[in-house]
């Protein structure tokens, strides 16, 4: 048990597509083995996510915030607190936030703790990152980039961390791992750079202790020019969409469905230019189960990655699309929209109709608190 009996928040950012969900539930998972009680946050400039589906599959207690970043929905946030409180009373709140916000520190870590600090202890900021997204910005690796602006928002993310946690190791070479704990280290100094599997576990539980030994330190703020940072979140599109699987005829392989969409979807934005941040999407069982299949794609060129998979077909079900890329919004309406008509088309008897779809670029960030702090703390 933690010795302070406030309460611990635990933010755990990054840029999509950097495995923030799998992180937190492996995070989740292990605190709860440790007698921990875990509530849940996550975060979207819209609602309908795949990463609160996936985690209260998992059993987790989960609060959604939808409409815009924690900076934004700050009340929002002490809100979704309180609710967790109520029900579950959580020794440890695990806080994933938009992936395309930072300044976060100055928005959400220090308003925290001037406003509720008799309730809440402030774990050092973590920032995930998916290691060949990283390699690419870096210089460290060829491959398709995103545009400047967009760079700037990744950036001022690992500009801003306490800890920068190399994510998904498992998919590195050990001399390409060496290359990029350097890179980083030099790049950011403020940062304690770590290396993990959230899917597999190596390194993770190094990493929860380091959370949960220590209180986030001031330090100066970081400089952020917010006209930058608004104009490179604005050119990612959002897509989110949920749709109702039918099929009179045959049971549908949910994992094949899955792949194909996430293959048509992912041929058409390279087609049209648009670069994959990231892709997600979840079928459900279709009963009480709580079972799902998932699937994660997070760049343009990328492996599909089945990440959940259901043994047995289904006769009907709900399906969660997120997409997120650099791309003109209603593009990515048409080519989600089109990729169902496929899957659905080429299924005997399967209709996937359209229950929620919303794409657009997200706003302006105006954040409800910015605490500053100038020199030394």
């Amino acid at each position: 048990m933690l010795e302070d009996a406030r309460a611990r928040y635990v933010m755990i950012g990054g840029f999509l597509g950097a495995g923030k969900t799998t992180a937190v539930a492996r995070m989740g998972a292990a605190l709860t083995e440790r007698g921990l009680k875990v509530g849940l946050i996550t975060n979207d400039q819209s609602s309908g996510l795949v990463d609160t589906s996936i985690l209260r599959s998992r059993g987790f207690a989960v609060e959604e915030i939808a409409g815009g970043c924690f900076c934004c929905r700050f009340g929002s946030l002490a809100e979704a607190a309180e609710r967790l409180e109520a029900d579950e009373r959580p020794d440890v709140f695990l806080a994933e936030p938009v992936g395309s916000c930072t300044d976060l520190v100055a928005t959400v870590s220090y308003p925290l703790r001037r406003i509720y600090g008799d309730r809440f202890r402030v774990a050092p900021l973590s920032v995930l990152v998916d290691p060949q997204r990283a390699r690419r910005v870096l210089g460290l690796a060829a491959g398709r980039r995103f545009s400047d602006k967009v760079t700037y928002v990744f950036e001022k993310q690992l500009e801003e961390a306490d800890l920068i946690v190399i994510n998904k190791v498992d998919t590195l070479e050990l001399d390409e791992l060496t290359e990029l704990e350097a890179a980083l280290a030099e790049r950011f100094p403020g940062a304690e750079v770590l290396a993990v599997s959230a899917e597999h576990g190596a390194g993770t539980e190094a990493w929860f202790d380091r959370v949960l030994a220590s209180e986030a330190e001031p330090q100066p703020t970081m400089e952020l020019d917010y006209t930058t940072y608004a104009e490179g979140e604005a050119l990612l599109g959002w897509l989110n969409l949920t749709a109702r699987l039918a099929a009179a005829a045959e049971p549908v392989d949910a994992n094949q469905l899955l792949l194909d969409l996430a293959a048509e979807i992912q041929g058409a934005a390279a087609a049209a230019g648009a670069e994959i941040a990231h892709l997600k999407a979840t079928l459900d069982a279709g009963d009480a189960s709580g079972r799902l299949a998932a699937l994660s794609v997070t760049s343009g060129d990328g492996e599909l990655d089945l990440r959940e998979a259901l043994v047995d077909g289904v006769q009907s079900g709900e399906l969660i699309l997120n997409l997120r890329a650099e791309g003109d919004p209603s593009e990515l309406q048409a080519m989600a929209l089109a990729a169902l008509e496929a899957a659905a088309g080429s299924r005997s008897g399967c209709s996937l109709t359209v229950e929620h779809e919303e794409h657009f670029r997200p706003a302006p960030p105006e954040p409800t608190h910015r605490d500053e702090i100038r020199g030394s703390a």
